[in-house]
């Protein structure tokens, strides 16, 4: 039987793509409405052929440490949110980060990702209780000099940067939407405009920044765009996208998640967007099983490497692959081979940081005028 046609408007907007030219909001909207299989394949095929250009056949690979499950707001989507009394909490001391850090860079990661929820002993007086936090990364530093990525909420601008002074390098604080409507029912309480500014002060302290979203919480078609226009104008360095999981005992433990469909096409339009940009694919939602389609898709990083035993946690999925070894480097490198990919070494990952750093420190001096040449793309309204 021979094979349908391509559409011509298909081919049209993935031929933008891979010259790199600016997409409009309609043929965003082409590609996020599109549902036929062999559609969508062609989109990852341009996605990948994008990513081999500016990264080859290389994947970095992120350790994850979420040493504390206490928060003290109340996020909707969230299994640690305060008020859920159901989960078993835990507060890792210095020595286990410091060891499960040592495990994680024994292993091959290419850098450690420091996680927590909004702890209220971090938080105390005036973020002084971020003390013995901003002394460990100096100390994982000094000893390892691995790159360093800080989630921990939005922290204070001072600690901020005395978490720079110590040698992180990067800092992550998703916003998980972009429309301020929908970010309320989500992050109750949490100021919308906070959380954008303290990444924006962030970058200007010189982090490099990642930002996220959530797909299957509520959002339109337009608000994906939205949040695409927005980590264009933020300058993200990395841009992540993940599917909402319910979680037991939380407001949205009824809503139904979507098929992972979304996502993977959300991870492809990031590569047509953002060519030269890190793109994760997570562990923490469908595990070591979902990783080949996210890789597919166009991410260029594996996140959410747990070492086993461990006594940590995941995020969206708090047990997931865990224990059982499948979130580590071994476990994932075959995965890689399947893919056509191998991992990259740790010499092409502190380039590619030196490098993204080094070229943006002159473009804070510019910021208004990077947003507008940036963002021009997306506010076309055919």
């Amino acid at each position: 039987m021979m094979a349908l046609q391509q559409p011509a408007i298909l081919t049209r907007i993935l031929g933008k793509a891979l010259e790199e030219e600016p997409l409009t909001r309609a043929e965003l909207l082409y590609l996020l409405r599109i549902s036929a299989a062999d559609e969508i394949s062609s989109v990852f095929a341009i996605a990948r052929m994008l990513r081999n250009r500016y990264f080859k056949n290389k994947v970095f690979l992120y350790g994850f440490v979420y040493f504390s499950t206490y928060c003290r707001n109340e996020c909707t989507f969230c299994l640690y949110r305060k008020s859920n009394q159901a989960l078993r909490r835990y507060h890792k001391s210095r020595a286990e980060i410091m060891e499960t850090a040592y495990r994680l860079v024994e292993s091959g990661v290419h850098l450690l990702d420091l996680t927590m929820g909004e702890d209220p002993r971090y938080y105390s007086n005036n973020g002084a209780g971020f003390d013995p936090l901003i002394a460990m990364v100096r100390a994982i530093k000094e000893s390892t000099d691995i790159p360093v990525m800080i989630s921990a909420g939005v922290v204070p601008e001072g600690v901020l940067k005395q978490f720079k002074d110590s040698g992180a390098e990067w800092y992550a604080c998703y916003q998980e939407t972009h429309n301020p409507g929908l970010y309320a029912k989500l992050r109750l309480g949490q100021s919308f405009s906070e959380r954008m500014e303290r990444k924006k002060e962030a970058r200007d302290m010189g982090f490099l920044i990642e930002e996220g979203l959530l797909t299957g919480v509520g959002e339109r078609y337009e608000d994906l765009i939205d949040s695409l226009v927005a980590m264009r104008s933020l300058g993200a360095d990395q841009v992540r996208v993940m599917s909402f999981v319910p979680q037991k005992d939380t407001p949205m433990q009824h809503v139904p998640s979507l098929p992972r469909t979304r996502e993977l096409l959300m991870i492809a339009i990031m590569r047509l967007i953002f060519p030269d940009r890190l793109i994760p694919a997570s562990l923490d939602v469908d595990g070591i099983h979902g990783l080949a389609d996210r890789l597919n898709a166009g991410a260029n990083v594996v996140t959410s490497i747990i070492p086993p035993e461990a006594g940590l946690a995941g995020v969206s999925n708090q047990e997931l692959d865990i224990d059982d070894g499948n979130r580590t480097v071994d476990s994932i490198l075959p995965v890689l081979v399947q893919c056509g990919l191998e991992r990259a070494s740790m010499e092409e990952y502190t380039e590619w940081v030196a490098a993204r750093s080094a070229r943006l420190a002159p473009c804070q001096r510019l910021n208004n005028v990077t947003k507008e040449v940036y963002t021009g793309w997306a506010v076309q309204r055919h």
